[in-house]
């Protein structure tokens, strides 16, 4: 059974903004509220900071967790409230069909694989025929792009993103095919609402890891929902120990499907 939780975050604690600053570490605090992980579970997680004095930490799990040491550490553990929440899955997944919609919410890492880097660095000093790699993994770092990789591969996740929702213009004020620019394409109902470049090092070592993110959100349409629900259990695009990865659904306001 897959359980989706959600845990209430302190930032103004000291382990908090620890948590807070590194992946790497809040990845290890995550892993500590799985009694017994399976050899390849997968475990997702996400942290969302919408609002600042309140983050929240999502994680999907095979396995029912416990975040007490989380909420002892980071959290309020003596306030009135939900320290935390956690939700068997199913229900949601049971909802999946083709062609219904939903809201959506996507912290990943958009990445592409060259074999001929624009910039090189301290680790990156020789080509990659040198080292003998077929190509590098590189971040794309601006929204276009971004939001670019996303929408080439929605189909492979089981869903679509539907053109942008607007009213019909006013009789007259149609665009002619003279005023579209050649190649242009209609507005889709996603939009990137954070982005983000965290270094940060590994445990034990110094060697610095940079980690590039965009948050996407929106409405979807299912096309595949098994392969939708492959996608949200499994997660989207790499780094995924760092907090990418974790696609979550909501009703749509108002009811629509």
């Amino acid at each position: 059974m897959t359980y989706l939780s959600r845990v209430r975050i302190n930032p103004l604690r000291a382990a908090a903004r620890n948590l807070l600053a590194n992946p790497r570490s809040l990845h290890g605090a995550v892993l500590a509220g799985i009694p017994d992980p399976a050899p390849g579970d997968r475990i997702l997680w996400r942290l969302d900071a919408d609002h600042p004095r309140r983050p929240m930490l999502l994680v999907l799990t095979p396995s029912k967790p416990d975040w007490t040491h989380i909420v002892e550490q980071a959290g309020w553990p003596d306030a009135e409230g939900e320290h935390y929440a956690i939700r068997d899955y199913s229900p949601l997944l049971a909802q999946l069909a083709t062609g219904r919609e939903f809201a959506f919410r996507l912290k990943a890492s958009p990445v592409q694989n060259t074999s001929t880097p624009d910039k090189a660095s301290p680790s990156r000093t020789r080509t990659a025929a040198e080292l003998h790699h077929r190509s590098y993994r590189m971040a794309h770092r601006t929204a276009a792009r971004q939001l670019a990789w996303f929408l080439d591969r929605t189909t492979r996740w089981g869903f679509t993103i539907p053109d942008a929702r607007t009213d019909d213009p006013a009789p007259g004020l149609e665009p002619s095919a003279a005023d579209t620019p050649a190649g242009t394409q209609p507005a889709r109902e996603v939009r990137i609402t954070d982005r983000s470049r965290n270094t940060f090092t590994k445990p034990g070592t110094r060697t610095p890891v940079t980690l590039t993110t965009a948050t996407f959100e929106g409405r979807l349409r299912i096309t595949d929902p098994a392969l939708l629900e492959a996608a949200l259990l499994g997660g989207i695009g790499p780094s995924k120990a760092y907090g990418c990865g974790l696609l979550t659904l909501a009703p749509l306001p108002g009811g629509h499907h």
